[in-house]
Order: structure tokens, then sequence, then C-alpha cells
């Protein structure tokens, strides 16, 4: 009985400290003081049974306490705060402890509250965040970036509570969205939703039934999105068509006297847009809409888990162009990147392919197509050396070949391996801007392989060039 009851105490006392708010030398000593007298008193006492009863249900109450304020935090860090308080506790929240990262998010969400677009990170790529739910706002991204009307924008919100404020009342997650929810949120990953058309402007969703939402999970991003408590519309911050901007100085060098606040949160950790999925037809399948960040074989595996543990049938995935083709769709698009031409340079890009060429097309050898390169280059050969930017992977063989002509000025630039597709993907909007400052006259870029990160660099480089070029290395 003694050794359960010192036990029982030792429980409390962490228990107790646990549910100190920080910093640790401002726990509460009086209340620690009190409960051990209050054990050294009872442990000597005839009714201490019962005592022991209090103090569990007692340990079972501050224990609750401390979980929902945690849950609380994580799902509704804002509620009943005020602004100070929002911006304080948003902080603790995704660990963001600088007073000058403070001081530039109150700046960022005063603008957005003045109805102002901000530059702003994300895991994926810089956004150009305007309000989602205010179309004044929401105006000023399709101006800033010259972004045709019809082509949507997808809302970022901070919480399952405020993914829970834009959705229909009489709505319910399906098995497959809380799934991934789960494993990829806050995250790359975009879900289509049913839109409530009293609450989201048709300026975010181009008039379409159905809104594109995601959670980022960039603490920048998710902070300013908190403090400024309210979902914000954000499509990369570049000028439409261009390669999207991986880093502050990217979205600098384009929009530069177009926005009034760029938040620097370094360089983006994924390096392309989000995953979007479409998973509100009847047949319960999941459509990917445009690969990203989140991979298809990331999301499959989730799916075929989370189906085994429930005795549900796995839904289908199906890839939009590889799997299944939309007309309908690709006229009026219900998410980004589906309709225009986009991540292009100034700088004609060609994709290299090394795989087996198609029906009909004649591969060339690479000594072939540098001949027919600098042919159609003349006025560049006037100027001096042909200046070529090279993004292939570093163990790339048709790049060893092509950089033994010693006539043309390459630059290259550090792709990663091929086995590594996160690397590369990371880098590909980085090193067409690169390329593009370095006032190189083509930019060539080696095909990989389409699975896991691959799929997604290869949709955006097959919009990004101008020609293809199929290439037999000997």
């Amino acid at each position: 009985m003694v050794a359960h009851h010192t036990h029982l105490y030792r429980r409390v006392v962490r228990e107790i400290a646990k549910a100190t708010v920080k910093p640790r030398l401002a726990r509460n000593k009086d209340i620690a003081s009190n409960f051990r007298a209050l054990f050294a008193q009872t442990g000597r006492s005839e009714d201490v049974q019962h005592f022991h009863h209090d103090m569990q249900n007692a340990l079972t109450f501050l224990r609750s306490q401390r979980e929902y304020k945690a849950l609380l935090e994580r799902y509704n860090p804002l509620i009943d705060l005020t602004a100070e308080e929002r911006i304080e506790a948003t902080a603790r929240r995704v660990a963001i402890s600088s007073p000058e990262t403070l001081a530039a998010l109150r700046t960022a969400s005063s603008c957005l509250i003045d109805l102002l677009p901000v530059a702003f990170p994300t895991e994926t790529v810089y956004g150009l965040g305007a309000i989602a739910l205010n179309a004044t706002a929401a105006l000023k991204i399709f101006s800033t970036k010259r972004r045709p009307a019809d082509n949507p924008l997808i809302v970022h919100v901070s919480s399952r509570r405020m993914l829970q404020t834009l959705l229909p009342q009489n709505y319910a997650l399906s098995p497959s969205y809380e799934l991934l929810i789960q494993h990829f949120w806050p995250g790359p990953l975009t879900l289509l939703f049913p839109c409530d058309h009293s609450l989201i402007p048709d300026i975010i969703t181009a008039g379409q039934p159905t809104v594109a939402i995601r959670m980022p999970s960039h603490p920048v991003a998710r902070a300013l999105i908190a403090i400024t408590d309210a979902p914000l519309a954000a499509p990369s911050a570049n000028s439409s068509g261009k390669p999207s901007p991986t880093r502050a100085d990217h979205v600098l060098n384009d929009l530069s006297g177009k926005i009034t606040i760029i938040l620097d949160g370094g360089p983006c950790e994924v390096g392309v847009e989000s995953t979007v999925v479409d998973g509100l037809h009847e047949d319960g399948n999941i459509r990917i809409l445009r690969p990203g960040g989140i991979t298809v074989e990331d999301i499959k595996r989730v799916l075929v888990n989370g189906s085994s543990d429930t005795d549900t049938p796995t839904p289908e995935i199906l890839v939009h162009r590889r799997d299944f083709c939309d007309d309908v769709l690709e006229r009026a698009p219900t998410t980004p990147g589906m309709k225009y031409r986009h991540y292009s340079p100034s700088v004609p890009v060609t994709l290299m392919h090394t795989s087996d060429a198609p029906l009909g097309i004649k591969p060339l050898s690479p000594s072939a197509f540098l001949a027919d390169l600098k042919r159609s280059k003349p006025q560049s050969l006037s100027r001096g050396a042909l200046r070529v930017g090279l993004l292939m992977p570093s163990d790339s063989i048709l790049m060893k070949y092509l950089i033994s002509d010693a006539t043309i000025q390459w630059h290259e630039f550090p792709f990663g391996l091929v086995s590594e597709p996160a690397v590369i993907a990371r880098r590909l909007f980085d090193g067409l801007l690169t390329l593009e400052r370095e006032s190189v006259d083509l930019i060539l870029v080696e095909e990989v392989p389409e699975d896991n990160e691959g799929l997604a660099i290869m949709n955006r480089v097959k919009k990004a060039a101008g020609n293809s070029q199929w290439i037999t290395i000997p």
C-alpha cells in the first residue's frame, strides 16, 4: 500500500508539471507543496483507499485537460483569443520564436486584412496570397499575376476547424479523404470539395461546383493564415506562365514593384506544387488531376493499408492524361495547372528523351543533334559561343556526350542523381530560373522516369518545353 501511495503521488506531481504553462520555472510550487502535504497526511489515515480513488479521478481529470488543450491548439488555436494572443498562440504552435519573424507576420497579416496580396513561403513553392472569402482581394491576385480568370485558385487553411467552416453543412468527408487528410495534412496535398457558393466567391473557383483546399506544412504559411484568421487563396507567386518561385529572390525578380511584402522563409523543401486529388465522383475512385509533392505511390499505399484495416474496397487511383482523359475538364478546369501553358522561362526549353521513340519519330545521335542545334542558332553563334543550359541528372550519360563539344558554352545546373527524384523536383524551378538569369540561348532538360516524384517533374517539364527531341545513346 505504501508503494502504491508513493507511486500515485509521483504520478500526480508529474501531471501537474506537464499541465503547467511554460516556462518551467513558472510552475506553481504551492500546488505541488499542498499535494505533498495532503499525501503525507492521508497516508497515515484509515481512509486511504477512498483517497486513492479520489486521486485517480483527479489524475484522470488533469490528464484529460492537458490532452484537450493540446487538441485545441492543434485544431482550433484561435478560439476566444484577442489578435495579440492569436499571434502568440500560433507562434507557439508552429515553433516560431524569432521577434523579427513575428513582426513580419503582423505586417503581412495587416496587408492581407487591407485586401493587399502577400507573397509567402510554403513547402511546395512561394504563394501569392489574398483572403479567399473576399472577391476584391482575390481579384488582385489575378491582376498582379496577369492570370486568366478561368484558372481557379487553391484555398489554404491552417486547421481542420477552418476547413469545416468552408464546407457545406450537409457534407461529410469520405473514408478516403479522412485517410488522406490523416496522413498528408498538413502537407503538399490539395483535395477537391463541394463549394458553398454563398461563402466562396466565384472568382476563386472560376464558377465551378467544387473548390480546391489544402493545409500547408510550412510554419510561416500556417502562422500567416492563423494570425490573419482567414483562409488564403494562393497560386504561385509569379507572373502567369512562368516557372514557379522556390526562393524569395525568385519572387522579387519577377514581381518587384507589384506587391507590398515578400515573406522570406528560405528555399522550398518540395519544390513543385501540391498534388491535386478529386475524390468526389460516385464511383469512389481517386482521380489525380495534377501530380505533385505527394506521390501516386504514397497515396496508393495509404489507401490500400486503410482499406485493409476497415474491410472497405480500395478505390482505384487514376492519373489524368495517363489513366483517363476528360475534354470537358480541360476546357473548364476545376484546379490550376490543367489548361494553360505553365512553368516556361523566357528562354526556349527542349525536352530531351532518351527512352524509345514513338512510331514515326527518328531519334538523333548526340553529335547529329548538336549539329542541328548549331544550324538552328546562327544568330547566337555570330555573337560568340552558343550558350546552352543543362538541366540533367548528375549521372546522365547524355550530358557527358554533349559537354564534350567544346565549341558550345555549357551552363550546368546541379540536378541530383536520377535515383533521387525528390532532389530533382526540389531543384527544377530553381534551375530554370537560374539558367534564365544567366542569359543562355536555350535550356535542355533530360527526361526522368515517371514514377514517384518523377511523374510531377515530367508534368512540369512537358508544359515548360516548346519542343521535344529523342536521342539515341551510342
